[in-house]
């Protein structure tokens, strides 16, 4: 297969590098990723100056890799449209440095970059080590390989895997549902020397549905992998069908 991959934590980051090595063994790979972290950049792209491209090589591989100082999305617009010389199977994104878990999917720069690919038609992954202190990211690695193999490059049209992997030990895999997930306690409000306030922005999760077996967080909290299937469709379809009631009601 002919695959592109990405990340946010930049190129140099070494969970990309891990997965371009599980996958290149049997596959076409293309790298394209940003030159330094783009972490929590959501699905921002550049529109108001150039981007710049620099060709990125790996010793002793056959992988052809870009880095570029632009967002994720940015990168695998790039990708497709540029630099690849035919379109990929598939989209992989990680392997992040970090849980992408539960409603954080909407800041994460690394489901960004998965999210580009279905928009594009195309089935991805978004992949990531729920660590910032372990940088053993073999076993997320042999999962995305295993997948990607079970899978070949099929999923529904505009989803994406989104997977996120203990440090261990493992228990097991589990398919979820996306947590619902916001942040307490955000700012902390401090002086410059100066005399002049601003804010720091940092925050605890506070997981509204921690103990629904059925969620991804849950999983995670219990030593499980979590694989959650993610739509970018976020039309609400229960309310869609009552607000059309209302209006004709409202015209009638």
């Amino acid at each position: 297969m002919r695959i592109l991959i990405s990340n946010d934590d930049g190129i140099q980051a070494e969970g990309i590098n891990q997965l371009r090595m599980d996958l290149e063994q049997e596959n076409e790979i293309y790298v394209v990723a940003p030159d330094r972290e783009r972490s929590a950049t959501g699905h921002k792209i550049t529109m108001h100056r150039p981007l710049r491209v620099k060709e990125w090589t790996y010793p002793d591989s056959r992988t052809k890799g870009w880095a570029v100082d632009g967002t994720p999305a940015d990168c695998v617009k790039l990708g497709l449209e540029a630099l690849l010389p035919g379109p990929p199977d598939i989209v992989i994104s990680g392997i992040n440095q970090g849980s992408n878990l539960g409603t954080d999917v909407l800041y994460s720069g690394t489901v960004s970059a998965a999210i580009e690919g279905t928009i594009n038609g195309l089935p991805a992954i978004a992949v990531s080590l729920t660590s910032y202190e372990s940088h053993d990211f073999s076993f997320a690695g042999k999962l995305v390989r295993g997948l990607v193999a079970k899978l070949g490059g099929e999923l529904p049209p505009h989803t994406l895997l989104n997977i996120n992997v203990p440090p261990g030990p493992f228990r097991g895999i589990r398919v979820t549902r996306l947590g619902h997930r916001r942040y307490v306690n955000i700012f902390d409000k401090r002086t410059d020397p100066r005399g002049r306030v601003y804010f720091w922005m940092a925050g605890e999760p506070f997981d509204v549905d921690e103990d629904d077996p059925d969620t991804d967080v849950y999983a995670i909290r219990e030593g499980y992998a979590s694989i959650t299937p993610v739509h970018f469709d976020l039309t609400d379809y229960p309310y869609l069908e009552s607000l059309k009631l209302m209006l004709r009601r409202l015209e009638g």
